[in-house]
């Protein structure tokens, strides 16, 4: 008799358990989904575009005059200024030249002061009747000819002059040099193909960048007109080419008036500050826009799935799920998308694992307590 009591107490405690255990199972077993209500916020989105860096005022240095390089002043990679000597071409045909040019200017003043007294001289006889009016003409002719001696022979001081001073090839701007592809002894001319050197102002550097019509005219429209785009643009980033961003923030100061035919694209500038010579001309780097958006409709991307090419979330209706196409804006953060259409303030969507459901899925929002009271029940 107590073999039976036992055995039937037994078999009470196992369905007491078997029914615990079956209940945890239902509650374990429902799907809860993170849902998203549909509100109004702001949003800065930022958008990258390749840009290739350029120093403001870049100059190839050719030679005006030909001959033989007899000196390098300059140091490749040093910075020079404006107005220091870079080159010394060979100056001895060039002096020559200036002293025959010097010495012309002289003879042609003797000349000149030589016609002067003989036409003062004839005047003075014509009026005593001593010579006739072709003798005074003759004398006339012959001093204006000797002033235009005199102001081609000052000429050609000026040209031997300049092509005497010619010789040292100066620097028209502050900058830095560039590797120098000549040595002494080179024969050059005004028409080398490649420059004795090219020196680059990087003071300040301008990034130059492209974006797609469509984008330019958004921005215009944005703003107002091109004009007001350009003074009331925030500041934009420079995302170097080893991924680090750069310590100075940069302003668009200039946008291309026309449209390139190949691309269909719109050329603009950036300046940046370089007084720490960080940046070079000739590098490539990333210019980062951030674009302030109020007073919009923003869910995560996590919540959207597509479908030829169209966007589409699940809304809560009723309940379930359905599939709701969407339109959103281009510009988005890599986590985000702003809703331009397609949703309401207000509205319910999945938050999550769109792409899992199906049209009509019944949809229970995932409590907040949900993951203690899991953890509370596995631990029991």
């Amino acid at each position: 008799m107590k073999k039976l009591t036992i055995s039937l107490l037994s078999c009470a405690v196992l369905l007491a358990s078997g029914c615990k255990e079956g209940t945890k199972t239902v509650q374990k077993g429902e799907t809860y989904y993170e849902t998203f209500e549909v509100a109004l916020c702001d949003r800065t989105l930022s958008t990258g575009y390749s840009a290739a860096i350029s120093g403001v005022q870049t100059v190839e240095i050719r030679p005006q005059v030909s001959g033989m390089i007899t000196e390098i002043m300059i140091e490749e990679g040093e910075s020079v200024r404006k107005g220091q000597v870079l080159f010394v071409i060979d100056q001895t045909p060039y002096k020559a030249a200036y002293e025959i040019a010097v010495a012309n200017v002289k003879s042609a003043e003797a000349a000149l002061s030589t016609a002067e007294l003989i036409y003062q001289s004839n005047k003075d006889l014509f009026e005593q009747d001593v010579v006739s009016e072709f003798d005074l003409m003759t004398a006339q002719n012959d001093l204006t000819e000797a002033q235009a001696r005199l102001a081609l022979c000052k000429a050609e001081e000026v040209n031997a002059s300049n092509n005497l001073s010619y010789t040292e090839v100066r620097s028209p701007v502050n900058g830095v040099a560039s590797m120098i592809p000549y040595r002494v002894g080179a024969l050059v001319s005004s028409s080398i193909s490649q420059p004795l050197v090219t020196v680059s102002d990087d003071s300040s550097v301008y990034a130059y960048f492209s974006m797609a019509e469509n984008q330019m005219l958004d921005m215009v429209q944005q703003y107002g007109s091109l004009n007001k785009a350009i003074k009331q643009m925030p500041e934009v980033e420079l995302i170097m080419s080893n991924g680090q961003v750069y310590e100075h923030t940069g302003k668009i100061n200039a946008i291309s008036g026309t449209i390139s035919e190949n691309t269909g694209a719109v050329s603009l500038r950036a300046v940046f500050n370089n007084r720490n010579h960080l940046l070079r001309n000739g590098g490539s780097g990333t210019i980062i826009i951030p674009v302030t958006i109020t007073d919009c409709m923003v869910i995560p991307q996590a919540a959207t799935y597509e479908l030829q090419d169209r966007i589409f979330v699940y809304k809560v209706v009723d309940g379930k799920a359905s599939a709701t196409e969407i339109h959103v804006a281009p510009q988005n953060n890599g986590k985000e998308y702003i809703v331009t259409d397609g949703l309401e303030v207000g509205d319910i969507i999945v938050a999550e694992g769109a792409g899992l459901i199906k049209e009509g899925t019944p949809i229970k929002s995932k409590p907040a307590q949900v993951d203690s009271l899991n953890t509370e029940e596995d631990s029991e």
